[in-house]
């Protein structure tokens, strides 16, 4: 990772936390990782829901847990795939829910950049994976890195909407400042618990009407 570019604002609200030892730790653990096998993302997007959303751009957080660890897949922005690729179930129920909640069509592409430039930081709690191995980064210091991300926003931002998806994502925002910020809740969008509270949630209607409340442009989900 040592020659990976994080963006000025987000290196700068980060600087603390690059000289702590689980840092030092975990870049040698993911150079490692990418020196002898197959990791993703490619190194260039490690990043890139940083890079592509500065810390004053944020509007929105959705947090996810891991990059996807098939071939091709991970780009750096949680729930998102590489163009070309065939869109993951998760992501389908989310377009799904989407279009019911907001009453018409959507893009319905995997990169989710367009997103990402709006102001939405869709942010994994690790990120990094090994190939065919999921999980496999867990427990090494990305979400320790990634909970210091959060609270940042928490702490020195107003009026973000952050959408926690499933029990990993609530735990993980467990200690998000309720009256600084809109904090919204619900079944994670997979197909095993997408039924359990994920469809009907209407995040994405909630998340702009917030934004306009606060005379914030709205999201073009």
């Amino acid at each position: 990772m040592k020659d990976i570019v994080i963006e000025k604002s987000w290196k700068k609200k980060l600087e603390d936390e690059f000289d702590k030892e689980y840092f030092q730790d975990l870049k040698k653990f993911v150079h490692e990782e990418y020196a002898t096998g197959k990791t993703y993302p490619h190194p260039k997007n490690i990043f890139r829901a940083l890079n592509t959303c500065s810390f004053d751009e944020v509007k929105v957080v959705i947090l996810g847990q891991d990059p996807y660890h098939g071939e091709g897949q991970a780009n750096g922005l949680c729930f998102a795939v590489n163009e070309g690729m065939r869109l993951p179930p998760s992501l389908q129920n989310i377009f799904k829910e989407m279009e019911s909640d907001l009453g018409h069509s959507v893009e319905k592409t995997g990169d989710l950049e367009r997103w990402a430039k709006q102001g939405v930081l869709l942010l994994n709690s690790t990120l990094t994976v090994r190939s065919s191995d999921a999980g496999s980064h867990q427990g090494k210091g990305w979400e320790e890195f990634t909970d210091a991300v959060i609270q940042k926003l928490s702490t020195e931002r107003e009026g973000v909407v952050f959408m926690l998806w499933g029990n990993y994502a609530k735990e993980k925002g467990k200690d998000i400042d309720w009256t600084k910020h809109l904090v919204l809740k619900a079944a994670h969008p997979s197909p095993f618990s997408a039924y359990n509270g994920f469809f009907g949630c209407k995040h994405f209607s909630q998340a702009n009407e917030y934004l306009k409340k606060k005379g914030e442009k709205i999201i073009e989900w």
